[in-house]
């Protein structure tokens, strides 16, 4: 069993994190616990909650990673595109794509809770940086807008990319023929916006 003086706290962070991702990458989060991290990297718990300050926080911190690998792909897709409407298809796209490639991490987003602790602000302002994102879109698009109606249609559109991705990365369209999400969320952003 390492010692609490074999990595420095930054080492033992990166080292934790690192694990719990790789981890991810085959298991949901359900099969993991502090123990089971711990001796993944060859620690005791004791040690994890000195570091983290407890195990939710732990995973808060896995989940933070995630948010900035997936923020700075929709970064990339969107400075690459050549207009608003289609850096808004690309935004949506990448969120799909993420969440196919990162199942579980994905998943563990937005399953995560944090039992009646506050949420962070270093996290509150890794999520408004990815909504704010889709809102700069739209207020591109829709400059004559008012805020609450960007804001509304913000939530509106992420959550039916949201939705058309959890069915499709968890395959529960139910239908006799493949589905595509990625064809789904073209006629969802399409029909929307054409309304909006």
């Amino acid at each position: 069993m390492a010692r609490r003086n074999d990595h420095t706290r930054e080492e033992l962070i990166a080292l934790t994190l690192k694990t719990v991702k790789e981890f991810l990458n085959d298991h949901s989060y359900h099969e993991l616990s502090l123990r089971k991290v711990a001796t993944m990297i060859g620690y005791v718990p004791s040690t994890l909650v000195n570091v983290f300050g407890n195990y939710n926080l732990l995973l808060l911190h896995a989940v933070a990673e995630t948010l900035d690998e997936l923020s700075e792909q929709a970064q990339e897709v969107v400075s690459q595109s050549q207009d608003p409407n289609e850096a808004l298809y690309q935004l949506a796209y990448c969120y799909h794509d993420f969440a196919t490639v990162n199942r579980y991490r994905w998943q563990l987003i937005f399953e995560h809770k944090m039992n009646g602790e506050v949420l962070p602000e270093w996290q509150k302002n890794r999520i408004d940086s990815m909504t704010g994102m889709l809102e700069g879109l739209l207020k591109v698009l829709a400059p004559s807008r008012s805020e609450a109606e960007v804001l509304q249609a913000s939530r509106v559109l992420w959550s039916g990319v949201h939705g058309i991705t959890l069915l499709s990365v968890d395959d529960k369209f139910f239908a006799a023929e493949p589905v595509d999400g990625k064809v789904l969320i073209e006629n969802l952003l399409s029909n929307y916006l054409r309304n909006w």
